[in-house]
C-alpha cells in the first residue's frame, strides 16, 4: 500500500515556539536553585506584549523579566516588550496528592512513546528531516542576521510503500526575511544553504520527482509575534513525531518531572525506543495512563503494528524485567531534575542522542 506522511517543524522565532523556549528557561532557572522546583510557568505572546501567568512552588528566586526579555533579544526581536505577570503557588490540594514519602503522579492523564527503526534515530523520517532543515535554517540565519529572521516552518511529505519510506514527495520551507531580500535570490539561497545541505544526508530518498516549495506565500517580511500570536504547548505534533504515532493530551513545556504528561511521555518514548533497539520490532508504541495522587500508571499498553519478532507476551515479559514505571523511578532514571529542559523546547524532544530518554542499551 502507497501513502504519503506529512510532518512539520518550527524555528525558535515562531510564536508559539518562542513561548516553549521561555517557559523552559523559566524551569530550567528553577531547577538550576532547587530540584524540589514544582513548576507550570507558561507564557503567550503577541504584538509587544508577553504575558507570564501559572503556578511555581520553589525556593529559587527567579527573575522572569529578565530572562524573557534575555530570550527575546537573542532571538532577533529589537523592541521593547511589555511584561505582564501572574504567578502564583501550586495548588496545596495538588502539592499534598504528588510531594509525599514516595513522589505521586501531578495529574492525570494519557502519554504515548513510539519508535521506528526507519532512521538511525529510531525516528520517523519525515518529523527527522522538517527538524534538520530547521536546524540548518538557524545556522544560515546566524551568517545573514540582515537578511533573514528567526520565524521559519519546514514541512516534509514522504511517500510510503507498505510502511517503508520510499522518496520525498514535497519538501517545504517558508522563511521571515528582510524586505530587501529579491524574491528569487531568496529561493536561490535557501535552496542551496538549506535544503540541498540537508538532502545531501538523505540523498537515498531523493526523487527527479520530489517537489521544492519555498516561500510559496512569496513574502514574509512580517514574523514573530507582530505576525501571529504564540502559546505555550500549541505545537505537541512538532514536539514529538510529526503526526506519524498519537501523542498525549499534553504538552511539555514549562512543566517539572512530577507532570506525567512530560516525564511519562519521555519515559513510554525511552521504552519503546529500546524494544525497538534490541530488535523486538520494527515499530512500537507504548501508552501510558496516570491518576494524580497514584505512584505509578493506571494501565501500560504495547502495540507493535504486527512487526514485532517475537510474540508480544516475550515483549510484555521484557519490559516487565527492565523497566519501573513509578514516577519517582522515571525522574531518578532518566535524571530528569536537572537543568535540561530549555534544549528541548525547539527541533522536538525525541531523536536526540544527549537526552537520556534516548539512550538505549542491550537488555536482558
Amino acid at each position: 500500500m502507497k501513502k504519503v506522511e506529512t510532518s512539520e517543524s518550527v524555528n525558535i522565532g515562531h510564536p508559539d515556539k518562542t513561548c516553549d523556549y521561555i517557559a523552559d528557561a523559566f524551569l530550567d532557572e528553577a531547577l538550576s536553585q532547587d530540584k524540589d522546583s514544582q513548576m507550570a510557568v507558561e507564557c503567550a505572546i503577541k504584538n509587544d506584549k508577553l504575558f507570564i501567568y501559572g503556578e511555581a512552588t520553589t525556593k529559587a528566586k527567579i527573575d522572569y523579566e529578565k530572562i524573557a526579555k534575555e530570550i527575546l533579544k537573542k532571538i532577533g526581536y529589537k523592541n521593547e516588550f511589555k511584561i505582564i505577570k501572574e504567578i502564583s503557588e501550586q495548588s496545596p490540594d495538588i502539592r499534598q496528592a504528588v510531594v509525599q514519602k514516595e513522589l505521586k503522579a501531578n495529574d492525570q492523564g494519557m502519554v504515548y512513546g513510539y519508535a521506528t527503526n526507519e532512521t538511525k534515530e529510531f525516528m520517523p523520517l519525515p518529523i527527522m528531516v522538517a527538524h534538520d532543515l530547521m536546524r540548518e535554517y538557524e545556522n544560515f540565519r546566524q551568517k545573514n542576521f540582515n537578511l533573514f529572521f528567526a520565524d521559519a516552518k519546514s514541512q516534509v511529505s514522504v511517500i510510503y510503500e507498505d510502511d517503508v519510506p520510499k522518496s520525498f514527495h514535497t519538501i517545504l520551507v517558508s522563511v521571515s526575511h528582510s524586505e530587501k531580500l529579491d524574491y528569487d535570490k531568496l529561493k536561490e539561497m535557501i535552496k542551496k544553504n538549506v535544503i540541498d545541505k540537508v538532502l545531501e544526508k538523505y540523498s537515498k530518498y531523493k526523487s527527479k520527482n520530489t517537489q521544492i516549495l519555498i516561500n510559496p506565500s512569496g513574502k514574509f517580511t512580517i514574523w514573530g509575534s507582530f505576525s501571529d500570536s504564540g502559546c505555550v504547548g500549541r505545537k505537541i505534533i512538532v514536539d514529538t513525531y510529526g503526526g506519524v504515532a498519537r501523542v498525549g493530551g499534553g504538552c511539555f513545556s514549562s512543566k517539572n518531572a512530577t507532570k506525567v504528561d512530560r516525564s511519562g511521555a519521555y519515559y513510554a518514548r525511552y521504552v519503546a525506543k529500546n524494544i525497538v533497539a534490541n530488535k523486538l520490532a520494527d515499530r512500537c508504541e507504548v501508552s501510558l495512563s496516570f491518576a494524580i495522587g497514584y505512584a505509578e500508571p493506571i494501565a501500560i499498553n504495547i502495540e507493535c503494528f504486527d512487526t514485532n519478532k517475537v510474540p508480544m507476551e516475550e515483549i510484555e515479559n521484557f519490559v516487565k524485567r527492565n523497566f519501573n514505571f513509578k514516577v519517582s523511578n522515571i525522574i531518578k532514571e532518566l535524571d530528569l531534575l536537572k537543568p535540561i529542559y530549555k534544549n528541548t523546547a525547539c527541533y522536538g524532544h525525541f531523536g536526540n542522542p544527549n537526552y537520556p530518554w534516548e539512550v538505549t542499551t542491550p537488555r536482558l
